[in-house]
């Protein structure tokens, strides 16, 4: 098969590398050489593979070259270059997107920001840190973990995923509940355009001057430029914090208790919802003591000291009883507290032992999780597949885990028309396609059902703003037809 031939196991198109750029690619290579040094240039065939996808790894092609800049000028330089020669950029944080975010192109070049990965200033008096966007999320947690500070949001991948990519897709995590997302968690950050401008949006307070075009950057999937730095939000650690579980008869009677937690006008730390196929299959990898006697089954967790910890405990307790809870279990322990978020975090990758997934992401309002519980089970069942379901449910961001056999193209299509069907029900419901994991190429091709297409135009051009030519990640987020020049 030749080199720039894209290679799918979805029915998710994606456009055919430009023959011309394919052309020049030993020029363009000869280029960027001028501006990084060797060790930063990726050109030969075996070293480009490991770049040829990211988490969604239904789709592979090898890109054209990868480059690794290590500072905010050489990414202007590089981008200012291809601008000039019209080669589409792919950003690449650490390659954990699992809607396709950072998938290559033959004829594109990956722009990895792996090597920007340092700490630039600490300012604890003020709450911030100034850091690289190739710095992962955890290890921002870890830099300042000494003066007992944290970064809040903590998505499933923190040990690996950057900050750069979760800026991108405003990535939240099990502690979003009380923190906030990406989005609550960023003061500025410093991004390149296409054209090799940089730019300094935000700052170090809470709010800047001018237009909130923050606010536009974070969520943005890459489209509108690559974010080398970025100023976040450091917190002090809480005085203690503590989990509970809480298993229950029926999926419904789960959802009914985030409800009317949330409605009571606590705040735990984090809702986390598991159903009884995703509590079996996380119990067998994590041995934490999970109810497997249970049809559904939340982690809840407060914070403060001891007295507020066990009020609030207390009060959630009484909830659950009243919505039906058959085990309820509080952690005595550090041990027992570090048990039960290792199933949590270990979820996906557990699931991945025993099948082949999908993992969707969408949004809905939490009184609406009774409903939706249902409804997923019965669209999988009426594709005759079976659903995990591991999710934030405080705020309502689903993760279904669709089960299915990568090597059956009969049940691909199910899974994949399944997913697309869970999407469109968290739309009907009142949500929205996505929560944290963004649009990508997975989620593309439903846009129209969430927006119109005076949004969709509106999108369009705040795109072309930044990136007129459409170089940017630029078979993503949008459907194919709305490209300068159509679908080609």
């Amino acid at each position: 098969m030749p080199e720039g031939t894209p290679q799918s196991t979805t029915g998710i198109p994606m456009p055919s590398p430009d023959p011309a750029i394919l052309a020049r690619r030993q020029a363009i290579v000869d280029g960027l050489a001028k501006l990084v040094p060797a060790e930063n240039l990726i050109s030969s065939e075996d070293e480009r593979r490991a770049y040829e996808t990211d988490a969604f790894t239904a789709y592979r092609t090898i890109p054209l070259v990868v480059v690794l800049p290590e500072t905010t000028e050489q990414v202007a330089a590089i981008l200012k270059f291809l601008n000039q020669e019209g080669v589409p950029v792919i950003p690449r944080g650490a390659g954990t997107s699992l809607a396709g975010g950072a998938l290559p192109q033959a004829d594109a070049v990956v722009v990895g920001l792996s090597k920007m990965n340092r700490v630039l200033e600490l300012r604890f008096e003020d709450r911030l840190a100034r850091v690289q966007a190739g710095i992962t999320n955890l290890g921002i947690s870890g830099a300042v973990a000494h003066e007992a500070f944290f970064y809040a949001p903590d998505p499933s991948s923190q040990l690996a995923c950057t900050i750069a990519g979760n800026i991108a897709m405003n990535s939240g995590g099990a502690h979003c509940l009380k923190y906030g997302v990406t989005t609550n968690n960023i003061l500025g950050v410093r991004l390149v355009t296409m054209a090799g401008e940089i730019l300094d949006i935000g700052g170090d307070a809470m709010d800047a001057d001018g237009y909130d075009l923050l606010g536009i950057v974070i969520g943005s999937e890459g489209q509108f430029g690559i974010v080398t730095e970025a100023v976040v939000r450091i917190l002090p650690m809480a005085e203690g914090a503590r989990p509970m579980l809480v298993g229950f008869a029926a999926p419904e009677d789960a959802g009914r208790c985030v409800a009317a937690i949330i409605a009571s006008g606590i705040i735990p730390v984090a809702i986390e919802y598991m159903d009884k196929l995703a509590i079996e299959i996380t119990e067998g990898f994590a041995h934490a003591g999970y109810p497997l006697d249970a049809a559904a089954m939340l982690i809840i967790e407060v914070e403060g000291s001891n007295a507020e910890i066990d009020r609030l405990l207390g009060l959630i307790s009484d909830m659950a009883r009243e919505h039906g809870a058959t085990t309820i279990k509080i952690s005595k322990s550090e041990a027992e507290s570090a048990a039960i978020w290792k199933g949590r975090k270990s979820a996906f990758g557990a699931t991945g032992r025993i099948a082949d997934y999908i993992c969707m992401d969408g949004t809905i309002p939490t009184g609406q999780l009774p409903m939706v519980l249902q409804r997923i089970d019965e669209i999988t069942q009426g594709y005759g597949l079976r659903v995990a379901n591991v999710f934030h449910a405080g705020d309502g961001n689903l993760h279904p885990l669709v089960l299915y056999n990568v090597n059956d193209a009969n049940q691909r299509e199910k899974a994949e028309a399944c997913g697309f069907d869970i999407l469109r029900l968290c739309v009907e419901a009142g949500g929205c396609l996505t929560g944290e994991h963004g649009v990508g190429i997975e989620k593309r091709d439903l846009m129209r059902e969430q927006f119109n297409q005076t949004d969709l135009d509106q999108q369009r051009d705040l795109k072309l703003a930044f990136d007129p030519h459409w170089l940017l990640n630029p078979a993503k987020v949008f459907p194919l037809d709305m490209r300068p020049g159509g679908w080609k």
